[in-house]
């Protein structure tokens, strides 16, 4: 992570911090368990075809680069490390396009990174790199993602919270889907509206489809800006992911997750992050794992399909 020349136009980083977790712990190990899971994904078989593209061979320059140094210690200082270590890599020059213009604040063009967690609350820090790189009003991101409703103001599910207030998140245009959670009462969906996200339940998805559910995400994130995808794999039923801090029944099958995750493509995703992942409470046969790798696999698909983030700067400029 601290060599400078360095180029890349995609960039995996983990950050295995779990400090932030109320029930099982564990998520610090998910990095290390996402790419064990990803081991059979390479360049000879990662052809997508849903998709009909090899995220491996394509124009994209694609590198991982390890985990960030994170204390288990502090927690304010750990957070630190992390929007450090984040923002680090999301301003340097990309392989590709380093030298057009770009969304970012700078009016430069930036790589992509792809974020390994960690429990849920590694989501903050890394919206306020993206903040400090994309600007308040060009780059407000907006937010996909996550089994519980994780705006409460008093236990460790805040990060959007204080997202929100901080102004990191375009208030019109935040949704969370996968929700199903039990709450403590309705203010906790009124909360979350104040916040500014519409909410999908998991349910939802029995009476209008993975196709309706895609709808409702593209419509409420909408194309212009860019957008930032948090993925809790707690959006999965446990069937499908036990390995996680807070398991929830009754979510998405791993097949209805990643045709949601293929079906944002053309959306401007600059980042995203996949979080809980805590592989001690695995099958033998690696059932998370392989499932928050196959979902990063989906994401990193449409992001290299999308092109440089600069393409985002000529898309608006066309339609003008």
């Amino acid at each position: 992570m601290a060599a400078p020349r360095l180029i890349r136009d995609l960039a995996f980083i983990g950050a295995p911090f779990d400090i932030g977790t109320s029930y099982r712990p564990g998520a610090r190990f998910g990095p290390s368990g996402i790419r064990q899971g990803s081991r059979r994904l390479n360049l000879y078989g990662g052809y997508n075809v849903p998709l009909k593209t090899n995220p491996f061979d394509s124009w994209a320059t694609v590198i991982d680069c390890g985990d960030i140094p994170v204390t288990s210690y502090d927690h304010a200082y750990a957070l630190q490390q992390i929007e450090h270590g984040h923002y680090n890599l999301l301003t340097r020059a990309p392989a590709t396009d380093a030298n057009k213009k770009g969304p970012s604040l700078q009016g430069k063009t930036l790589p992509r990174i792809i974020t390994l967690g960690g429990d849920h609350t590694i989501t903050l820090p890394l919206l306020r790199s993206i903040n400090r790189a994309y600007g308040p009003v060009s780059g407000k991101p907006k937010v996909f993602g996550g089994a519980p409703s994780d705006i409460a103001s008093i236990n460790h599910g805040t990060y959007f919270y204080h997202a929100s207030q901080e102004g990191l998140l375009a208030n019109d245009s935040n949704i969370h889907a996968g929700i199903r959670t039990t709450l403590s009462g309705p203010s906790d969906y009124e909360n979350d509206g104040y916040c500014g996200f519409e909410i999908v339940e998991a349910s939802q998805v029995d009476k209008i489809g993975t196709a309706g559910i895609i709808k409702k995400i593209r419509e409420r994130v909408g194309t212009e800006k860019p957008v930032y995808l948090s993925l809790d794999i707690d959006t999965l039923d446990p069937a499908f992911a036990p390995a996680t801090g807070t398991p929830e029944t009754g979510g998405w099958s791993t097949r209805e997750l990643r045709e949601i995750i293929r079906g944002l493509k053309g959306l401007n995703i600059i980042a995203a992050d996949v979080v809980e992942v805590a592989p001690a409470y695995d099958t033998n046969a690696e059932l998370t794992t392989m499932a928050a790798a196959d979902a990063l696999y989906e994401i990193m698909s449409i992001m290299i399909m999308k092109g440089p983030t600069s393409k985002m700067v000529e898309e608006s400029q066309d339609e003008l």
